[in-house]
């Protein structure tokens, strides 16, 4: 009541707060979109190849623990049978081999399946005729090969940077590795 103006200042932002914030926002998006991009594509790859490097480990596994062979091998569209492709980005089955000759057939019970890779993905084995892996019961892995087949996993972009491969030996030792990036392809 005095007539001097009070010293208290009105709440909220100004039009040059707000912007100021919006800019600030705006380029730590510009920074981050491409890191998670990263993130998310180097995830994908990753669990692609793991997928099957399980399912083997898995089938060699139940071949030592149940003394009979067991077969991974790229499946058909139904996922009832072996597809007989040099081509596992359609999917695979791993079914107990009863007679060991690496085709599925009537009374062998499939024990998993996997569906076919939905993001473009290649996974295809670089030995003519890999189509399967049968381990027997002692764990050995044959792939029909007398040198280590490699199935090598390619992003739908064909960067080496996403390329794996996924090794299986003689043995049936199975190891993951990434790609020589100049190369494009694993050693």
């Amino acid at each position: 009541m005095s007539g001097i103006p009070s010293k208290q200042r009105d709440s909220g932002y100004t039009l040059v707060e707000v912007l100021v914030a919006m800019t600030v926002v705006s380029i730590l998006a510009a920074i981050a979109i491409p890191s998670f991009k990263y993130v998310t594509t180097s995830n994908r790859i990753t669990t692609e190849v793991n997928t099957l490097l399980g399912d083997m480990q898995f089938a060699r596994a139940e071949a030592i623990k149940e003394g009979r062979s067991v077969t991974v091998c790229e499946a058909n569209n139904t996922y009832s049978a072996c597809g007989g492709s040099t081509s596992w980005d359609n999917g695979w089955i791993v079914f107990m081999d009863l007679n060991g000759d690496g085709v599925w057939q009537a009374g062998e019970s499939i024990l998993r399946t996997q569906k076919a890779f939905t993001s473009g993905d290649t996974f295809v084995a670089d030995q003519a005729g890999t189509t399967g892996v049968t381990f027997n019961r002692l764990g050995y892995g044959a792939t029909n090969s007398a040198v280590t087949t490699t199935i090598i996993l390619h992003d739908s972009t064909a960067k080496p940077v996403w390329t794996r491969c996924l090794a299986i030996t003689v043995v049936g030792q199975t190891t993951t590795q990434k790609a020589v990036p100049a190369q494009g392809n694993c050693t």
